[in-house]
């Protein structure tokens, strides 16, 4: 849980190769949000994605080396974002990371769902997350817990 003041960034290091999959679950409130694996700013991440607000739906992708810009969030005042973030065999050394996550917010009295899935193009295992925002920081009572998926 971020604190009074807002956080830049939250990690999670030394993660273990026990499991199968990871999840993240995130209650954000700021911009969008950032995951860099293991420091890694020069790998290619690239990412699709499917969106509605009630009014009307869209999709898109795009690459990026700065990390799966993946979080969703609300920046209005009291109202968080929630994501569900799935980062699928993580420590499989013969084949590229794939992801996906489910979020939505709403946005003082309209809102959106998005869907995202994406790819790591590097084989090595995860051993570290690092999230980020997009800009600014996470806003007080943000919070994340990580999970191993057997």
């Amino acid at each position: 849980t971020v604190g009074s003041g807002g956080s830049s960034s939250i990690s999670f290091s030394s993660i273990p190769s026990t499991y199968k999959h990871l999840q993240i679950r995130c209650l954000v409130r700021g911009a969008y949000g950032l995951i860099v694996i293991n420091s890694d700013t020069t790998t290619t991440y690239r990412r699709h994605w499917l969106y509605g607000d009630g009014a009307s739906t869209g999709a898109g992708s795009d690459t990026s080396t700065n990390g799966w810009d993946v979080i969703d969030s609300s920046n209005t005042a009291n109202i968080f974002g929630v994501n569900i973030v799935d980062i699928l065999d993580y420590t499989n050394t013969n084949k590229n990371k794939t992801f996906r996550t489910l979020s939505g917010g709403d946005y003082n009295g309209s809102g959106e769902i998005t869907l995202y899935s994406g790819a790591f193009y590097n084989t090595s295992a995860i051993s570290s997350l690092n999230l980020s925002m997009s800009s600014g920081n996470f806003n007080t009572a943000t919070k994340f817990a990580l999970y191993g998926i057997k």
